[in-house]
């Protein structure tokens, strides 16, 4: 026997006695943890040895069982490397083995009994009493049957800290959660097929191929809660408007929403007010209100809440609101918390590229002088308007202007993007191109992730979208119609089952019914299938050509059967301009053909179906990488109060070649993979771009390429900008949990 084995022989030797959970004093066995650690490592590649071996209790008397089990978790941690990831799976099913002790100790109830579960949940107020109204207590125990605590065990450390802190509610374990959340998902079903589609709902979620986002993983089995993750308002040009959407946002952060406001309708700074120059203080003052109000209403205590400013790039204020977060300047302008978002014309980017004198126009000046509204304007209609405004500046009619060069306001854009990581770029041309409702309005800006708009009026209609997932890593190609087919259905369910925060919320959701349907894990299914992700363009393109097949025709079967969006008439849904689109790009011709011959006949159920969120948080729990992103790193520890938790994807150590870091790659290959992605999705893509800044040909021209090639290829937005210094510290940035996570 080794020296080590003999000091722990005799530290074992130390304790006569342990403390159980119920504060029973015991005997101690050694046998017992082993028996533990064996149930840990069941069916991992784990040698049990090398767990017992390493084991250190701060031994003494009367240890508790939670210090041991919590010795354990430690063990499994710091052993967690490439070689033998499976640590971390181990590690988390002894938490989740806490939390099932500690749980079901404290209420006085088995996991097993679930129509208890549910009735001492609504007495608690926790639950919303509508399930016990909706289902009997012999549903609630036939239902109670399907839980399959066995999945609990899936999930690593990572994952299972970030569900009890996050999303468990307290007296909840997780397949309880998924189980509850399924039957009120499937509460607005047919009552005789309602259990039917509850179960449907219940494995996809907790075999973890479909992802909820955050809202509605949180909030649905709360009383009266809001499931919607996106929100975009647009403020106009009066104090009734102004103070109006300032309270949207106050209900929408209270509700766990992210949103999104365009600030482009507001006067610039010196314009007039009730006939008096110089009067205005622009767009600034009303940021910081918005700033200070997304700070003071957190979302529900669980975190901050959260706001994108957008404005446009010919407004008059768009180089002060270029410094919001620079830490030069007038520090009573700036605004420190919310996400600034400017808006891009194709227009601009044609100036760019020509190295041609832009001009900044007063929106205010514009509208009272020429009665045009420049914010509502894109495409030709755009054009044509600034070239007027353009005119009536050289005929001396437009005063509040500014001539500035387009590569120097574009660097001015870049240089706070590689300090902050922000502004976010939307090009609202591609965006509304690809609208398909133009004849109902205009999309002004994007969302707080961006990737989820849609027409927006101010006063009227604030853009309302919920999403989920894809969880390309767990889901087979022969599964992929059936999740898409689910995952239509459960956001078309939400849009009746959520509690909208304000009444242009409801509106837009009856009028349009917006989904997102997402995806992550993409760079797992590329290993997995043994591809590497710069040369994955034709098999993406094929995959997420089908995801959009199949969602579009879960939303034409679903109109069938419930009917077509509210503004259906008229959209280029129903001149079959869209369905034409996807015909025109596709190598599958005769199924969307086919397709088109259902949508004629049935219409089809929401006017937007496809939105990809960045996901940062829920590919924790859903144990595979973000979005649709390569992977920013292959192996890395993640530091909490606990320590430093491991993180890796779910093949590494398989197909340890297939996942090459995001930080290594060329940004002009990873536009051409997202831009075979955008071709297929309606909406927006949350695309993070990474400058590794001790790569050789990574310079500002390199970085001005990637942007302009971005737009070029019809990415819609681009995100966070991200760098990493040549010393090798990454530019911090705070996530974006709003949306998906």
């Amino acid at each position: 026997m080794s020296i080590v084995k003999d000091k722990n022989k005799q530290k074992i030797d130390l304790v006569k006695t342990v403390v159980k959970r119920d504060g029973r004093v015991c005997k101690f066995n050694i046998e017992k943890v082993k028996k533990v650690i064996a149930w840990a490592i069941d069916g991992l590649n784990i040698n049990p040895l090398k767990l017992e071996a390493s084991v250190d209790i701060i031994f003494k008397d009367k240890i508790t069982t939670s210090d041991i089990q919590e010795n354990l978790i430690y063990h499994c941690l710091s052993l967690t490397n490439v070689e033998e990831p499976d640590f971390r799976i181990a590690s988390g099913r002894l938490f989740m083995m806490n939390r099932w002790k500690d749980t079901q100790r404290n209420r006085g109830y088995k996991y097993s009994e679930f129509a208890k579960h549910v009735e001492m949940m609504v007495l608690k107020k926790r639950y919303d009493e509508k399930i016990l109204k909706i289902y009997s207590k012999d549903e609630l125990n036939k239902a109670a049957r399907w839980i399959s605590q066995k999945r609990d065990l899936d999930y690593d450390y990572a994952a299972v800290v970030m569900i009890t802190k996050r999303y468990l509610l307290e007296d909840e374990l997780l397949q309880e959660a998924y189980l509850t959340i399924a039957l009120l998902l499937a509460s607005n079903e047919k009552k005789e097929s309602r259990l039917k589609q509850a179960k449907i709902f219940y494995d996809m979620l907790s075999k973890r191929k479909l992802s909820l986002a955050t809202p509605i993983l949180l909030n649905l089995r709360r009383i009266k809660s809001n499931l919607s993750s996106c929100f975009i308002i647009a403020m106009d040009d009066d104090i009734e408007s102004i103070f109006a959407t300032v309270t949207q946002v106050a209900k929408i952060s209270k509700n766990g929403g992210g949103v999104g406001i365009n600030l482009s309708k507001i006067r610039a700074k010196g314009s007039f007010v009730a006939g008096n120059k110089n009067a205005s203080g622009g767009v600034v003052p009303w940021i910081r209100i918005l700033n200070d109000t997304a700070v003071a209403v957190n979302q529900m205590g669980k975190r901050a809440g959260a706001a994108t400013i957008s404005l446009d790039i010919w407004h008059l204020d768009i180089e002060e609101f270029l410094e919001l977060q620079t830490e030069n300047g007038d520090q009573r302008r700036k605004a420190y918390d919310i996400f600034p978002q400017v808006v891009v014309s194709d227009l601009f980017m044609n100036y760019l590229k020509s190295n041609k004198t832009w001009v900044l126009f007063d929106p205010y000046e514009v509208k009272t002088t020429l009665k045009i509204d420049l914010s509502s304007l894109w495409g030709e209609d755009f054009e044509k308007a600034y070239q007027k405004c353009q005119d009536a500046y050289q005929d001396n009619k437009l005063t509040l202007v500014k001539e500035i060069n387009s590569k120097e306001l574009f660097k001015q854009i870049m240089k706070t993007q590689l300090e902050t990581g922000m502004p976010y770029l939307f090009f609202k041309d591609t965006a509304n191109r690809d609208n398909p409702n133009p004849h109902a309005g205009y999309i002004p800006a994007g969302n707080l992730c961006m990737e989820s708009f849609s027409n927006v009026k101010a006063n009227e209609e604030m853009h309302t979208c919920n999403l989920v997932s894809l969880n390309l890593a767990n889901i087979e190609d022969h599964e992929l119609k059936e999740v898409c087919s689910i995952a239509v259905r459960v956001l078309d369910n939400t849009i009746d089952l959520t509690t909208n925060p304000d009444t242009q919320s409801k509106f837009h959701n009856d009028k349009y019914r917006t989904i997102g349907i997402g995806s992550m894990g993409l760079a797992d299914y590329l290993a997995k299938n043994e591809l590497q992700y710069e040369a994955s363009v034709g098999i993406v393109s094929y995959l997420f050509e089908k995801i959009a097949l199949y969602s579009i025709e879960a939303s034409i079967d679903l109109a069938k059967e419930r009917g077509s969006f509210k503004a259906y008439k008229n959209s280029l849904w129903d001149n079959q301009k869209r369905i034409e689109g996807y015909i025109k790009k596709s190598s599958s011709k005769e199924q969307w053909r086919s397709l088109q011959e259902k949508l004629i006949k049935h219409g089809i159920r929401n006017s937007q179906l496809l939105a990809i969120a960045p996901n940062t948080s829920s590919s924790l729990l859903q144990g595979c990488t973000p979005s649709v992103l390569p992977i920013f790193s292959k192996f890395y520890f993640d530091k909490n109060a606990k320590g430093a938790v491991p993180i890796c994807p779910p093949f590494i150590k398989e197909r340890f070649w297939y996942y090459k870091e995001y930080k290594n790659m060329d940004i002009k290959a990873v536009n051409s993979v997202i831009s075979e992605i955008q071709k297929w999705t309606d909406t927006g893509i949350s695309y993070e771009l990474i400058f590794n800044l001790n790569m050789e040909k990574i310079n500002a021209k390199y970085i001005y390429e990637c942007l302009v090639d971005a737009w070029e290829k019809k990415i819609k937005t681009i995100y966070y900008v991200r760098t990493i210094q040549k010393d090798g510290s990454t530019a911090d940035k705070n996530e974006c949990v709003s949306c998906a996570n």
